[in-house]
């Protein structure tokens, strides 16, 4: 079985791969407190710069990095997540996006001793990073086991226009799509770069609710997560329920007001 420490080791360029998880809110030590007590997440402040960068990592040594804590970038930024995608070239990519009806919110800058990124918008306004690391990305866990606990391991779109979404990922990133007929729910795109699926697409979004990507967690028990989340203040748009094939999971907002989708998938080879 490979090790967190053995697939850290094996980096290199995974483009395609969500590979970086940012908690952008006013509030970072509530939201700190609340993952520590609902997914066991511990923070360690990294020093960048003048300053430092709060890293939240899934377990006790710094090769379980899966993310970090931001400020906004303006005060009319409400709470969020928000993913980074691995990318073969952080300009290409930029341009690529705004050409096919994307836009650049950030435009490319460096990260010092990290790598390069910039902030982009798909056509329907859902935000993600294009990102490539200096020392490449980790390996996945193998297919035929069950993602890691408390990891990120899944993204979703969420979106006014799927079809349209789906052209503008292949386009941008190089994806390829699985197109899955979910009867009276319509169709639900699978996303995959290298033989690897990344992250589904899918017209389901709450009147009102702009579109977004929405990560997913790898957790032992979606239920007893669920409830301790809104025992300690969450509120839950979705309540834990069984997808026949893929596993149990439930959506919650935390107490800044941040979504997140918690899960206990399949082993990937068994669900697809």
């Amino acid at each position: 079985m490979a090790t967190e420490e053995t697939r850290q080791l094996d980096r290199k360029p995974r483009p395609g791969k969500f590979v970086w998880f940012e908690h952008v809110s006013r509030d970072a030590k509530k939201a700190q407190k609340f993952y520590d007590e609902v997914l066991g997440w511990r923070v360690e402040a990294f020093p960048v710069g003048n300053s430092t960068y709060d890293m939240i990592l899934a377990g006790a040594t710094p090769d379980t990095m899966i993310g970090g804590y931001a400020k906004p970038a303006s005060d009319r930024q409400e709470p969020h997540w928000i993913s980074y995608v691995s990318v073969e070239d952080v300009d290409r990519a930029a341009k690529a996006a705004a050409a096919n009806g994307g836009k650049v919110i950030e435009p490319p800058h460096d990260l010092p001793g990290v790598g390069r990124a910039a902030r982009i918008a798909d056509p329907q306004g859902a935000e993600l990073y294009v990102f490539k690391n200096d020392t490449g990305d980790p390996a996945d866990p193998p297919a035929t086991e069950p993602p890691p606990a408390r990891r990120f391991f899944w993204n979703e779109l969420h979106t006014t226009d799927p079809e349209s979404a789906v052209a503008f990922y292949e386009k941008v990133f190089g994806f390829t799509r699985q197109t899955m007929d979910m009867g009276p729910a319509g169709n639900y795109y699978i996303l995959a770069k290298d033989g690897v699926s990344r992250a589904g697409i899918t017209g389901h979004l709450p009147a009102g609710t702009p579109p977004h990507w929405l990560p997913y967690v790898e957790v032992d028990d979606p239920d007893a997560t669920i409830a301790r989340a809104k025992k300690l203040g969450a509120k839950i748009p979705m309540a834990p329920e069984d997808i026949p094939g893929v596993g149990r999971f439930g959506i919650l907002e935390d107490p800044t007001g941040a979504v997140l989708a918690v899960m206990k998938a399949q082993p990937r080879a068994a669900a697809h």
